[in-house]
């Protein structure tokens, strides 16, 4: 280890799972530096902030952190990195900051950290591997196999900061997840837009066919519907221990806003892909992302969105208020008045409550096999089932199954 350069170093993450994997990247090379790592604030002499700006929310919330670094070390050496400095470097830049790239050359951070820099904007076109297997500090570990999106949505900014579509080889995500099982007891399998994966012929399920010989639970982060078919559930449901729990994207439940979204399903093809998922296992979870308040949603498209949410039968929901971003097709479409939205935003969530309840107590009885990733201050140890349940346990094991016989907010 290069010990010179050793002493205290914070990455903070912000957004999906595909920038935990990164932060976990950049934690492990923090840790082969010499480095003592954290991912929450302390005092540290270095601080990585990898950003977000999917929505205005993570946006301001990575640009709030800089005030909250300084407050504890006014002298820390901070680094801006992500999707947010990608898409306005120069704030970062105003604000005093002499370290900042954008959403690409992470792995070339660490080789860095005794000069000022600011990054080439520049987005690949090839897929980036890093120079080491990031193993974070959580049990579960996240795997990037793609980047990039080539959809275009009307509402999303991420194609702009993130670059067209572009996969890893599977084996090299064969490599990485052989080398994680033998740490992590869940890996989660994630990408911008995953169901685009595959270079050269290869397929996802061609990469989950190569994960027969994995014992650690294989579960696959957020999915475009389009990317669901046989083959691949047919790859997932032969795994040793496969979680069935799918995050598909919806966003909308009205056929008019989704084709004005740019989405490329309808919502009948979605609810098809739906069926085709409870076929190899009627429990599975089944969650989703929701935009209320997008700039053309009528009464009407939201009543359709509202009844075919139900109809679906989400285990969750990830509700969102629409978020103007720049550059997009949608950034300069009239809004909805605030008050209209949140009022459709408080009927979603209490649907998402009863869809959540109606999910759990379809789970009565049904051995949840739990990997817990925490410990309370009261003694509870915290965890998650296969089918990404929240459950909590008066339990000092890493792992237990358990028989739930009642449901108490969506936890068991």
């Amino acid at each position: 280890m290069d010990r010179a350069v050793a002493g205290k170093a914070v990455v903070f993450n912000f957004g999906c799972k595909v920038n935990a994997y990164e932060s976990d990247m950049l934690l492990e090379c923090l840790r082969q530096k010499g480095y003592e790592v954290f991912d929450s604030l302390v005092f540290a002499d270095l601080y990585i902030v990898n950003t977000c700006a999917v929505t205005a929310e993570a946006e301001r919330k990575s640009r709030q952190i800089l005030s909250r670094i300084r407050a504890v070390n006014p002298s820390g050496k901070i680094i801006i990195t992500g999707c947010a400095s990608q898409k306005n470097k120069d704030y970062y830049i105003s604000q005093g900051i002499t370290h900042v790239s954008g959403a690409s050359g992470k792995g070339a951070i660490i080789d860095m950290l005794n000069q000022d820099f600011i990054s080439d904007m520049n987005l690949p076109l090839a897929y980036e591997n890093y120079p080491v297997t990031p193993r974070g500090l959580r049990t579960r570990a996240y795997v990037k196999v793609q980047d990039g999106c080539n959809c275009f949505c009307s509402f999303c900014i991420v194609p702009l900061l993130r670059g067209r579509s572009r996969s890893r080889s599977i084996c090299d995500c064969v490599k990485e997840i052989s080398e994680l099982s033998k740490h992590s007891q869940e890996i989660v399998i994630t990408g911008i837009n995953l169901s685009a994966y595959g270079e050269n012929g290869e397929t996802l399920a061609d990469l989950i066919s190569e994960l027969k010989h994995i014992n650690s639970r294989i579960r696959i982060g957020s999915f475009y519907v389009e990317g669901i078919n046989h083959k691949l559930l047919d790859s997932l449901f032969s795994l040793k221990n496969f979680a069935p729990h799918f995050h598909l994207s919806l966003q909308h439940g009205s056929g008019e806003v989704l084709k004005h979204m740019n989405r490329k399903y309808t919502k009948e093809e979605y609810l098809n892909k739906v069926h085709m998922i409870r076929g190899y296992n009627s429990l599975s979870s089944i969650t989703t992302d929701i935009i209320a308040g997008y700039p053309t949603e009528t009464d009407k498209n939201f009543n359709e969105s509202y009844d075919f949410i139900k109809e679906v039968g989400f285990s969750d929901l990830h509700i969102f208020p629409f978020s103007k971003r720049e550059g997009t097709a949608v950034a300069n479409f009239p809004l909805i008045s605030a008050p209209l939205v949140k009022e459709r935003i408080t009927k979603l969530t209490a649907l998402k409550s009863e869809l959540a309840n109606n999910y759990l107590n379809s789970l009565i009885g049904v051995p949840q096999n739990v990997i817990y990733e925490s410990k309370l201050k009261n003694g509870l140890s915290v965890g998650y089932s296969q089918y990404y349940v929240r459950v909590f346990s008066k339990t000092d094991s890493e792992t237990e199954t358990i028989i739930p016989e009642k449901a108490h907010f969506g936890i068991f």
